[in-house]
C-alpha cells in the first residue's frame, strides 16, 4: 500500500504541474472554471477552497469532450499500463462531506453522510497522518476523494475539519454542501440520483393530474391550502399503487401484514409521512430509498397577494409573484408604457431562479412580442428568438441544463435526520420561551 499510496502521490504532482504549467486554451479554461466555481462560493470559502477547486477541474474542466485528466495522458505516452489506469481512475474522484467512523494506524473509515456509503481512505503524507490522529470518530469531514485500488482511497484535497456537529448544524453543513456542491449530491450513488430525477417527473405528472395544467395562480394563502391539499393527493396516490387500503386503520393493516403497529409506524415514519399522520396515512414500503420533501411555502410566499407556480417535469417547481406583471408587459401595446417594465425584465434575466424552462414557456406563448421587448431593451435590432434566445440566456449566466430541483426526493436517512434536526431546534425554541416565561412570571 505505501508502494501505490507513493505512486500515486507522485503522479498526482506531475497532474498538476502539467495542469499549471499549461498555457493555451487550457490555461483559459483554469481561469474561467476558477472564477466561476468561486464566484457561488464565499470569500472565506475560496481562501480554503483553492486547491479543492483545482483538483474538481482535473475532472470537471473541458476542452471540448476531453478532461485534463485526458489531456495529460495524451501528453504522456510513455507511461505504463497501471499507471495510466491509476490516474485514468481519478476520475471517481468527488467531494463529500464525511463521518469518521473510525481511525487507523495509515488512514480512517468515513461515512458519506449524503448516500450513507462507506470508505476506506489511507493518508499519503506525514501531515495526512498527524491531522488524522487528531480526529474522532463521529466528526465531520468536507474532503475530495479519489480512489488508490478497487477497495481503498486516498484524499486529493486538503481537509476542512468541521467538528463534532449536533443534528441541527449537521442538517446545516448538508445544505451549504448541497447548495455549493450540487454536482456531488450522489456521485458515488447513481441509483439514488435516479430515483430522485424520477421523482421530479413524477412530482409534475402529479401535479398536472392534481390541478388539471402544469401553472396555477393563487394568492399566497390559498396556494399554501392547495399545496397541502395536492401533498394529501400524491400521498393517495402512492398508497394505491403500493396496494394499501386507506379506509383501513392502522391495527387492521398491521395484522393484514403479520407485523405490530409499532412497527407500521416506523415504516411509515421512514417513507417520510409525518408523525402526526402516521396513525392516518402509510406510504410506500419499508425498503424505500427516498422520501419526497414536505411541500412548505416561504413566509414571504404565503403572504403575497398572487404567486403561479409552474411545474416541470426537468427543471421542477417554481414560485413567482411577478408572472402575470411579465406577460402583462408583453401584452401592452408598447411595453415601455408599463410601469418598471425594465426592472422586470432585468430581474427576469439575472435571477437565476428564473430559469431557460420559464423563457422558454414565454417564447412558445409570444413569439412576436417577447423577440421584440428583447431586441429594445437589448438594444439588438437582429435579436432573433428561435436562433439567439439560448445564447443570450447564457451570457446572463442562466444554466441550459437543470440542476438537481428542491422537489426531488432525498434518501431517508438525509429525510430523518432533517426532521430529527428541526424536533430539536423547535424543542430547544419552547424550552428558551418556557425559561422566559418564568422568569417574567417570577419578577411579577
Amino acid at each position: 500500500m505505501e508502494e501505490i499510496l507513493e505512486k500515486a502521490k507522485q503522479l498526482k504532482k506531475e497532474l498538476l504541474d502539467f495542469v499549471l504549467d499549461a498555457e493555451g486554451d487550457l490555461a483559459t479554461s483554469l481561469e474561467a472554471f476558477y472564477a466561476d466555481k468561486s464566484s457561488k462560493l464565499s470569500k472565506s470559502q475560496v481562501t480554503t477552497n483553492n486547491e479543492m477547486i483545482l483538483d474538481m477541474f482535473l475532472t470537471e474542466g473541458k476542452l471540448g469532450e476531453k478532461t485534463p485528466i485526458d489531456l495529460f495522458l495524451e501528453n504522456k505516452p510513455e507511461l505504463p499500463a497501471c499507471d495510466r489506469n491509476l490516474i485514468n481512475s481519478w476520475h471517481k474522484s468527488f467531494i463529500g462531506l464525511f463521518a469518521v467512523t473510525e481511525i487507523f494506524a495509515d488512514g480512517c473509515a468515513l461515512m458519506n453522510w449524503m448516500t450513507a456509503k462507506n470508505y476506506i481512505v489511507k493518508a499519503k503524507s506525514l501531515d495526512e497522518l498527524q491531522l488524522l490522529n487528531r480526529l474522532k470518530n463521529g466528526e465531520i469531514l468536507l474532503a475530495r476523494i479519489a480512489p488508490i485500488t478497487n477497495r481503498e482511497w486516498m484524499f486529493s484535497a486538503p481537509i476542512t475539519i468541521m467538528g463534532k456537529l449536533g443534528k441541527p448544524k449537521l442538517a446545516v453543513a448538508i445544505g451549504n454542501f448541497k447548495q455549493n456542491y450540487k454536482n456531488y449530491l450522489y456521485t458515488d450513488a447513481p441509483e439514488l440520483l435516479e430515483e430522485a430525477w424520477l421523482s421530479v417527473e413524477q412530482y409534475h405528472q402529479d401535479f398536472v393530474d392534481f390541478f388539471k395544467r402544469d401553472e396555477i395562480t393563487l394568492s399566497g394563502y390559498q396556494l399554501q391550502n392547495k399545496l397541502k391539499e395536492f401533498q394529501q393527493f400524491i400521498t393517495q396516490h402512492r398508497l394505491e399503487i403500493a396496494g394499501i387500503d386507506s379506509s383501513k386503520s392502522l391495527k387492521e393493516l398491521a395484522q393484514e401484514a403479520d407485523i405490530s403497529s409499532e412497527e407500521m409506524i416506523s415504516s411509515a415514519v421512514a417513507m417520510g409521512v409525518d408523525a402526526k399522520e402516521v396513525t392516518q396515512i402509510l406510504e410506500g414500503s419499508k425498503n424505500a430509498k427516498m422520501v419526497m420533501p414536505d411541500i412548505e411555502l416561504p413566509n414571504h410566499l404565503k403572504k403575497a397577494e398572487q404567486v403561479t407556480t409552474i411545474t416541470h417535469p426537468r427543471w421542477g417547481q417554481i414560485f413567482l409573484t411577478n408572472y402575470h406583471s411579465f406577460k402583462n408587459l408583453l401584452e401592452a401595446t408598447d411595453w415601455h408604457s408599463v410601469e418598471n417594465a425594465e426592472k422586470l425584465i432585468r430581474q427576469y434575466l439575472n435571477e437565476p431562479e428564473i430559469n431557460i424552462s420559464i423563457w422558454h414557456r414565454l417564447a412558445n406563448q409570444y413569439p412576436v412580442e417577447l423577440e421584440k421587448v428583447l431586441q429594445d431593451f437589448l438594444n439588438r435590432k437582429d435579436f432573433d428568438l428561435q436562433k439567439n434566445l439560448e445564447a443570450t440566456l447564457e451570457e446572463f449566466n442562466k444554466a441550459l441544463e437543470p440542476e438537481l430541483p428542491e422537489i426531488a426526493s432525498v434518501p431517508t436517512h438525509l429525510h430523518n435526520l432533517f426532521q430529527e434536526a428541526l424536533m430539536e431546534v423547535n424543542s430547544n425554541s419552547s424550552n428558551k420561551s418556557k425559561s422566559k416565561t418564568k422568569v417574567k412570571t417570577g419578577f411579577g
